[in-house]
């Protein structure tokens, strides 16, 4: 019996690269796959940040999931055996029912990756409902890490070099990426929830040098 699987995990833990070796162990074991994206930061592919990418198919949220997969399905010899989507967080919850239905009514393996919280610290409304429909939820092992060098839990958007907790849930943005004076200049970060929660912009290189500073400094006098 096919199912609906969820992995999730935070920026950097490996979620495009996972969905991108399914992808690649499927197809050559002669299996037809549908790979599916939204808002990618790369058009009409699904990349890894290992620089590895494969074509994809790019909806929005507008998308009937179900009536695009059914029609590929029909329309290829032998079917479709799995849909495997990435950047999940992203789908609007009804495309997730239509995904459970995928699995249910057709018997199609279907693979969602994503983020589980927003910048805002709460669930994507998409990843919120694949922890309540999907058949298992799984989180991606591989550990990211705050600059601080604890284990991160939380992703952090920054504009122009400050850690923002409101705006328009859906913006791309570099990740990674060293701050400019470029107006409205959005990147994202990993943070831990105690530096997350604090909004600090401090870096590890930063914090090497305050050590330094006050490891050298003696008493006047």
């Amino acid at each position: 019996m096919a199912e609906l699987r969820f992995f999730f995990g935070t920026m950097g833990s490996g979620k495009s690269t996972q969905a991108l070796q399914i992808h690649h162990n499927l197809t050559k074991s002669g299996l037809s796959c549908l790979l599916i994206t939204q808002l990618d930061r790369r058009d009409g592919v699904v990349s890894s940040r290992l620089g590895v990418s494969a074509e994809a198919t790019v909806i929005d949220a507008t998308v009937d999931l179900h009536r695009l997969v059914a029609q590929a399905h029909a329309e290829r010899s032998g079917g479709i055996h799995a849909v495997i989507c990435d950047e999940a967080q992203f789908y609007h919850p009804g495309q997730i029912d239509q995904l459970a239905r995928l699995v249910d009514e057709l018997d199609i393996e279907v693979y969602a990756f994503g983020l589980l919280t927003s910048f805002q610290g709460r669930l994507f409304p998409g990843s919120q409902r694949l922890l309540e429909v999907a058949d298992e939820r799984s989180q991606i092992q591989v550990e990211a890490r705050c600059w601080c060098g604890a284990r991160a839990t939380h992703n952090a958007r920054l504009v122009n070099g400050v850690q923002v907790y409101e705006g328009d849930l859906k913006v791309i943005g570099d990740t990674g990426a060293a701050a400019t004076a470029e107006p409205r200049r959005v990147t994202y970060d990993l943070r831990c929830r105690r530096h997350w929660l604090a909004g600090k912009q401090e870096s590890a290189q930063d914090s090497l040098f305050i050590g330094l500073g006050e490891a050298v400094e003696t008493p006047a006098g």
